[in-house]
């Protein structure tokens, strides 16, 4: 690993670091917070954190406003890039920015010439957590969440993982993919358009097969400009219930999409995490 930079905070380190990905065949740029206990010799659990659409590291590790807590708990976070990227890694077709660089939605790709970059589910999985606990003072133990594009990954990563992961959460996340525009987009571009394969991909889907039962806590803005055309918690209500899975949807008047909604209720998120991973 490269270290690109390092920042103290809280007592604890904000770093950021470039590696070469083996799953994604291109380099990759990731952010950790160690929080004090980490720096003093202390193994710590791990908050994986997925970014949305048009997102990198950076947008959460500046904007979230989690350092204080994750430091008061003695919780890592681990920010990932949000899709492949350098020379060789193509984009969005038509050049818009709701698919491609910045918007890989954490899926393993099926079609060319997506398949040889776009595995950002194998990447957030397993390569990056083995990286993470070989090179820092961290436990295997992990909760995942995440926002809108990330939000989905995060159910989905969990989901699809059983064991893995002691919780999820998420804000506004993309709840039912295969139905919405935003999705649509994605899983007919790297999945292919045969739509049975992208079911496997919507946590919508997925929940009423989980044997696993995770503490799960979404938050969404009722302001929420996407909130009915791309979102649709709805739709992971409906399935949650009829599964017996113990979601806990909170919906709030007057938040919209933006990091501000998340620094607002990002601390919910953390003792959520710290409490399934036993250290509040």
């Amino acid at each position: 690993m490269e270290l690109v930079s390092q920042n103290k905070v809280f007592g604890g380190a904000h770093r950021r670091y470039r590696h070469r990905s083996a799953t994604l065949g291109c380099d990759m740029v990731f952010a950790v917070f160690l929080p004090p206990q980490a720096l003093a010799g202390e193994k710590v659990p791990v908050l994986y954190w997925l970014s949305g659409l048009t997102c990198t590291d950076e947008n959460f590790m500046q904007k979230a406003g989690a350092f204080r807590t994750a430091a008061d708990l003695g919780l890592a976070i681990v920010a990932p890039d949000t899709s492949p990227r350098g020379e060789g890694v193509p984009g969005d077709p038509d050049g818009s920015w709701d698919f491609g660089l910045g918007a890989g939605f954490y899926v393993d790709a099926t079609q060319e010439p997506w398949s040889k970059h776009y595995r950002m589910h194998d990447y957030v999985v397993n390569e990056l957590p083995a990286l993470v606990e070989a090179e820092f003072p961290v436990t295997g133990l992990r909760s995942i969440s995440g926002h809108s594009m990330g939000g989905h990954g995060a159910l989905v990563c969990a989901l699809r993982n059983p064991g893995r992961y002691r919780s999820i959460s998420a804000f506004a996340p993309i709840s039912n993919p295969t139905d919405v525009p935003w999705g649509q987009k994605a899983f007919g571009h790297l999945l292919g358009p045969e739509r049975i394969g992208w079911l496997a991909w919507d946590a919508s889907v997925l929940i009423a097969g989980s044997d696993e039962r995770l503490p799960l806590l979404v938050d969404q803005g009722e302001a929420d400009s996407f909130l009915e055309s791309q979102l649709k918690p709805e739709r992971l209500k409906e399935a949650a219930d009829a599964a017996g899975y113990p979601l806990t949807l909170r919906r709030h008047a007057g938040y919209d999409h933006s990091y501000y909604f998340i620094a607002s209720f990002i601390d919910d998120h953390l003792r959520h995490a710290a409490r399934a991973l036993e250290i509040a």
